[in-house]
């Protein structure tokens, strides 16, 4: 059995779930609808910005806060949330998670002001936060070593069903009853699922987690986070050199730095930077940035543009990605095993490529445009690309760290892709010009987005180059567990995590997982 699944024990002294179970049902119908909730919260307020914009009266950069404020506690303390479920039970801390999630989707709903509004999102990141890494964990804790790939599989589907459904939900409520609706509805959906895991999801921990926590560096990490943040939103009103934006860069990078001093000399940190020291791993990473930055930036604006300058609805805007979705849902398993195969270098360089010419051709979507020739074409060659890259990313960023650093390699890669998000949405407005009422000017958007297509096109075509130049091809086993000839002896190489057993750094499908690299109990 692996590091991580003998560490990982029963509070009932209960044994492992089989995934044909009615037990390994209630715990996947759990975590699912746990991990939805953040998914699904993730893709829908996009939709909905024209309405809250118009609603509350509010500038650009405010609809800029009600995305970041989100991402930003959630990327800071993503990695804090994973050690406290190892610590004091996932279960535990998975339910917390939940209940301050609805708490916090009550108030987004309720919410008389924008200053109320984006208190509340960064507190439905915190929620997000701890929610998040216990959905996976539960699941990784609790089912057998033989069904755990099987089970990890049915999540990560049955999630990127939920993450489909979520723009669609959201459009259909912000066109027939009202955008406060869209948090509003996570409360019924966050009841059933305290109640389904408190009744149905056994406790477990991590008995050999000990130590502090570091909650200095998950506070210096948000304090970096922020201030950066703020300066990007804010130089474009204020002005590059206003009192407020340098105060706030200079915090920024002071906590940067003082994150990367506590971390280094830390005896428990949160993100111990020994991990960056294989080059594979750095890599991958920062690949992850640069795609999901530009991936981050353009969505953001994406789902505007379709309803300001194209004149969709938000029902029809909140739809018009559905075909990414589904192509990443047929075809990414497939990519996953390919890159077993032939090495991840050649599809994590292909795909943003291939992402890149669908931005291009998204630059097509103007005043009038028509979905199915103007906007599906883009949206098809982008879940194509999307799906060449995903799996074989993600899988390499765990593949790349022995097996007990995987949990926090993929909690690594996931933070990492967040940060790229909300440093994207802060910063490519504000270079592409849209500011102010920016949202409200079909003219003005409309060059804005196409000045952000094309600097997103240029990010993902340096994150293609860095990945033909720096990624190896044995870095993945191949399918079947049989070892390359330039990969090191089985018997005497750590054991890695099976790569289906991770999620990817943005909410999307399963990796592909073959029934011989999945684990086996050992004695």
């Amino acid at each position: 059995m692996s590091e991580t699944a003998a560490s990982a024990t029963h509070d009932d002294g209960g044994q492992p779930i089989r995934f044909s179970s009615t037990a390994g049902r209630w715990v996947l119908l759990a975590a699912i609808l746990g991990s939805g909730l953040a998914g699904i919260d993730a893709t829908v307020v996009n939709v909905a910005l024209p309405a809250i914009g118009a609603d509350l009266q509010t500038d650009f950069s405010t609809l800029q806060w009600t995305i970041t404020a989100y991402t930003l506690t959630l990327a800071a303390l993503i990695l804090l949330g994973g050690s406290l479920s190892d610590r004091y039970g996932r279960r535990r801390i998975f339910v917390i998670g939940v209940i301050w999630f609805a708490v916090a989707s009550l108030c987004c709903g309720l919410a008389p002001n924008a200053e109320i509004l984006i208190f509340a999102r960064a507190l439905q990141g915190v929620g997000a936060a701890l929610l998040t890494p216990g959905s996976l964990a539960m699941i990784q804790a609790t089912f057998h070593p033989d069904d755990r790939a099987r089970a990890i599989g049915a999540w990560s589907g049955l999630g990127g069903v939920a993450t489909a459904i979520g723009p669609f939900l959201g459009g259909w409520l912000v066109q027939t009853v009202s955008w406060r609706w869209v948090f509003l509805i996570n409360v019924p959906l966050a009841i059933a699922v305290v109640i389904v895991a408190q009744r149905h999801v056994p406790e477990t921990r991590d008995q050999t987690s000990s130590g502090r926590l570091d909650l200095w560096g998950a506070g210096l990490g948000a304090a970096a986070l922020a201030g950066v943040t703020y300066a990007l939103i804010e130089a474009p009103a204020r002005g590059l050199w206003s009192p407020a934006v340098l105060g706030a860069a200079a915090v920024g990078v002071v906590a940067a730095v003082a994150f990367l001093l506590v971390e280094a000399r830390g005896r428990n940190p949160m993100l111990p930077l020994s991990i960056f020291s294989s080059t594979q791993f750095s890599a991958t990473n920062a690949v992850t940035f640069l795609v999901y930055g530009a991936f981050g930036g353009v969505f953001f604006l994406l789902v505007v543009h379709l309803q300001v300058v194209a004149g969709f609805t938000p029902l029809a805007a909140g739809t018009a990605m559905l075909p990414i979705t589904v192509l990443m849902l047929l075809l990414s398993s497939r990519s996953g095993q390919l890159a077993t195969r032939i090495g991840p270098r050649l599809p994590m360089a292909l795909g943003p490529l291939v992402c890149a010419v669908a931005l291009l051709l998204m630059l097509r979507i103007g005043p009038g445009a028509s979905y199915l020739s103007d906007v599906l074409p883009g949206v098809v060659v982008l879940g194509l690309g999307l799906s060449i890259l995903v799996a074989p990313l993600t899988a390499t960023a765990l593949a790349t760290v022995d097996s007990r650093h995987a949990g926090l390699a993929s909690g690594v890669n996931n933070a990492v892709a967040r940060a790229a998000a909300l440093i994207a949405v802060a910063l490519l407005p504000s270079l592409a010009g849209l500011s102010g009422s920016s949202y409200t000017d079909p003219v003005a958007f409309n060059e804005g987005f196409r000045i952000s297509v094309l600097i997103g096109v240029g990010i993902l075509v340096v994150g293609a180059a860095l990945a033909a130049l720096t990624i190896r091809n044995n870095v993945l086993v191949e399918e079947g567990g049989q070892q390359r000839p330039d990969q090191p002896d089985a018997s005497t190489a750590p054991e890695r995590e099976p790569q289906g057993m991770s999620h990817c750094a943005v909410d999307g499908p399963p990796i592909g997982v073959s029934t011989t690299q999945r684990h086996q109990a050992q004695p």
